[in-house]
């Protein structure tokens, strides 16, 4: 059969045409061929989350449960990787759909191309298709647990269930590599010394992370007994096998700070899981520091550590690069952090950029002028007072919303860490406007612990914008944002 004319008269033109066209698509099929990832074989897991009959809002599942304390879910997980990680896809099966529907639409919101989704998916598929072998080897068995346990699986045919939940783990290392990363907003202090009440230690901290708002008003508090390790409670949300944000039974407290130097790399540990390991193996902020200097980074941050002997120290770390720690000056009791570097990636020019373009160095000043009129012996509800301050440099007004304030309302969650009480305190949402609920950690991390209907649930008041209108006319105004360039 001879061809059409217009087709025998241009055949270059026509070969690039199908190139333009198909090479794309076959691009595309060929990364999905070439960028499986084999979960590691582990015995196929039973048992059902059960609600309570003398609480309905308690799902039970051997050790494990789940349960609200006011809004802020309280989970429970215990026993081996594996059996964490099934308990975690039973108990928390429905919270983990809505929350990956929320980052899909978030995905499809920002990205409206689809084409230009399948390039940036691709592109992540092969820059970290290996990075589930870098994992330590319980971490991918509570993967391949958790992956099984969630079923049905509303998402297969985005990524084979193992896979996709191996990237969500990785989600923060994947992000921070982005240009316009939404975690280089977090503030963090850490008081020791005279510097909070009856001297205790506290690590305080805003947790930004601007992904939708299900995850601050559905956030949970993780209390993890994994066996072999030291138990530790994680400020997270569900479906998140790693920490952010931490303090495990030894009164080791943690936070980890988005910043940019050097270059991402696909080797190393994504930092999530990093920070898990801290808290299930470290006593001290000295034997965590060990732990980091041994572990390469796949992207460059701040991790914040505190313990109960008040020892504070801040690790900057980068791809390639020896870790960094940096400490504050001799005699110092209150210790700042923001999203700079500090040390010798200070030069960096991606941290020159961040300090010129985002609020880190607002907000830092803003920090220092707080911390320095903070007066001694202060309490959790004036450490509090500081995390919702949202004035500008100097104490000068700012809008709501003003990305160069402390409070922008745009955190995830704000915690106020005690490691000597080994006490934590949380907020309820929305943002740092909510109250805050405390989560006696020596009590909730016992194996002798069983939650009742009646626990007492204590708290600290909602902010004042919630009581005189402020906070509702921000919203109804479009909720905005300003204060970066």
């Amino acid at each position: 059969m001879a061809l059409p004319r217009w087709i025998a008269r241009r055949p270059k033109k026509i070969a690039a045409l199908a190139v333009l066209l198909f090479g794309p698509l076959t691009a595309h099929v060929g990364v999905a061929l070439t960028t499986g990832m084999k979960a590691p074989a582990i015995s196929t897991l039973a048992g059902e989350a059960v609600k309570s009959p003398a609480d309905p809002d308690l799902r039970v599942l051997d050790q494990s449960y789940a349960r609200h304390r006011g809004k802020i879910l309280e989970v429970r997980l215990a026993g081996s990787p594996e059996k964490i990680g099934h308990d975690h896809g039973r108990l928390l099966y429905p919270e983990m759909v809505e929350n990956e529907a929320t980052l899909y639409a978030q995905f499809n919101h920002y990205v409206p191309i689809p084409p230009a989704r399948w390039l940036l998916m691709d592109i992540s598929r092969l820059q970290f298709r290996g990075v589930d072998q870098r994992m330590p080897s319980d971490r991918r068995r509570e993967i391949a647990a958790q992956a099984q346990a969630f079923s049905p699986d509303p998402y297969e045919g985005i990524l084979p269930t193992y896979q996709r939940l191996v990237f969500l783990q990785s989600l923060y290392d994947i992000a921070l590599s982005f240009e316009h990363s939404p975690l280089l907003g977090c503030t963090s202090f850490a008081l020791t010394g005279d510097a909070a009440q009856d001297g205790h230690v506290i690590l305080a901290r805003n947790f930004d992370f601007e992904a939708g708002p299900i995850f601050d008003e559905k956030k949970a508090v993780f209390l993890i007994r994994e066996e072999g390790k030291i138990p530790y409670a994680s400020v997270a949300w569900p479906g998140l096998v790693g920490t952010v944000t931490g303090m495990n039974a030894e009164g080791l407290a943690l936070v980890v700070h988005g910043g940019r130097a050097r270059e991402p790399r696909p080797e190393g540990e994504p930092v999530v899981h990093t920070m898990r390991e801290l808290l299930g193996r470290a006593h001290s902020t000295k034997e965590a520091l060990a732990i980091l200097a041994a572990t390469p980074p796949m992207v460059s941050h701040m991790v914040m550590l505190a313990d109960s002997s008040g020892d504070v120290a801040i690790a900057e770390r980068a791809p390639g690069e020896p870790l960094f720690v940096r400490r504050a000056p001799a005699g110092a009791t209150k210790v700042p952090l923001t999203n700079h570097f500090e040390g010798p990636f200070a030069t960096d020019p991606a941290n020159v950029r961040i300090e010129t373009v985002t609020s880190t160095r607002p907000r830092r000043i803003r920090l220092d002028e707080l911390l320095s009129n903070l007066p001694r012996g202060a309490s959790v509800e004036e450490i509090v007072s500081v995390l919702r301050d949202k004035k500008a440099i100097g104490g000068g007004d700012a809008p709501l919303g003003d990305r160069k304030t402390l409070d922008a309302l745009i955190a995830t969650h704000s915690v106020v860490m005690d490691t000597t009480a080994r006490a934590i305190w949380v907020s309820e949402g929305p943002h740092l406007a909510g109250r805050y609920l405390r989560f006696d950690l020596a009590r909730l991390l016992s194996p002798a612990f069983t939650p009742k209907s009646d626990d007492p649930i204590a708290t600290l008041p909602e902010d004042d914008i919630m009581k005189d209108g402020r906070y509702e006319a921000w919203v109804r105004k479009g909720s905005s944002h300003k204060g970066e360039q």
